[in-house]
C-alpha cells in the first residue's frame, strides 16, 4: 500500500515522503492514527501545494531577513559601561542587553538566542557581534563600549 505521510514516522519515513507499507500497517496504525493518507493523486496534488507553500514562505523568510541585515548594517549601539585605573573595565554587555536594546532604540525585534557570539562583551572600544538572522543569511552588528 502505498501512503503519504503526514508525521515523521520512525523507521518508516519522514513528513511528506511516499512510502510503500504493508496494508495492514498502513490501515490499522498508520492511516488511523492520522500519521499517513492513502497516495491518490488528490492527496499528491495537495502535497506538491504545501510543498510550494513551504517554498514561498522560505523565500519571503530570506528576503525579510536580507532587509534586516541591510537595517542593522547601518546601526551602532552604544554602550557606557564602568572603567577603573589603566583601562579595566568594571561589568559587561551580554546578547540580552544588545537585543533589549534594538528593541527599545530601533524597534527591531532579535531574538537574543540568535546572537552568535554568546561571550558578554568587556573590551572597551566597537566590537562586531554576528546575528543569524536565517540559517542563511548572517548580520553584522557594530556594539561600541565607552568607558565611563
Amino acid at each position: 500500500m502505498k501512503i503519504i505521510l503526514l508525521d515523521d514516522v520512525k523507521n518508516v519515513g519522514k513528513k511528506g515522503q511516499v512510502v510503500e507499507v504493508a496494508d495492514g500497517y498502513g490501515r490499522n496504525f498508520l492511516i488511523r492514527n492520522k500519521l499517513a493518507v492513502v497516495a491518490t493523486q488528490h492527496s499528491q496534488s495537495i502535497l506538491d501545494d504545501e510543498k510550494q507553500q513551504k517554498a514561498d514562505q522560505e523565500k519571503a523568510n530570506i528576503a525579510s531577513a536580507i532587509v534586516l541585515k541591510e537595517q542593522l548594517s547601518k546601526i551602532t549601539l552604544v554602550f557606557e559601561i564602568k572603567t577603573g585605573d589603566k583601562g579595566r573595565v568594571f561589568g559587561s554587555i551580554s546578547s540580552k542587553h544588545i537585543a533589549e536594546e534594538l528593541q527599545k532604540k530601533h524597534h527591531l525585534q532579535i531574538d537574543k538566542r540568535k546572537i552568535l557570539d554568546t561571550a558578554p562583551l568587556s573590551s572597551v572600544g566597537l566590537n562586531i557581534v554576528k546575528i543569524e538572522l536565517h540559517r542563511t543569511v548572517l548580520a553584522e552588528l557594530k556594539v561600541e563600549l565607552k568607558g565611563v
